[in-house]
């Protein structure tokens, strides 16, 4: 069956609508209105005018993305950016939502996941634990340094 044809003032409804229900960058919304067919120009003209009604806005998108992947998904700052910059966000906007990040609210956040993480490895002090754990915290998007040394500290096995 193929796929009804949206028309450019379709397209402005569905994405206005789209907009309001949750934030969302420029290029998800090309890619809204690629699968659409709708022209790259028309596509331009339509993105202009929802950024005019501050229907969308990379910066405050960029904004919600990073508090939202921290504080519940538990993410580290590198996949924080990586998940940024695979939605074409600039470097620019990505530095200003990485920083908002509360230091330390953020290394009490790794020490939370490795804690409760090393429950669940056995023998999670020996060497094969704390690589585990070490694996564990890179792969969650926080930086090698910061992983290694709440490892090294002793942090994790005081209570």
């Amino acid at each position: 069956m193929a796929k009804k044809e949206v028309t450019p003032q379709q397209a402005v409804l569905k994405l206005e609508s789209l907009c309001a229900r949750g934030e969302r960058c420029t290029y998800e919304l090309r890619q809204k209105l690629s699968s659409w067919q709708i022209s790259e120009d028309t596509a331009t003209k339509i993105i202009n005018h929802l950024k005019n009604l501050r229907y969308v806005d990379d910066q405050r998108f960029a904004m919600a993305y990073c508090r939202d992947k921290f504080r519940f998904s538990k993410w580290g700052k590198l996949k924080i950016t990586q998940g940024l910059a695979a939605k074409r966000i600039s470097r620019e906007l990505i530095t200003n939502a990485i920083v908002d990040i509360d230091e330390e609210e953020y290394k009490h956040t790794l020490i939370e996941l490795l804690r409760h993480k090393s429950q669940m490895i056995s023998n999670a002090n020996s060497y094969e634990g704390k690589t585990k754990l070490f694996r564990f915290g890179v792969s969650r998007g926080f930086e090698i340094s910061l992983v290694s040394e709440i490892i090294k500290s002793g942090v994790l096995w005081k209570d």
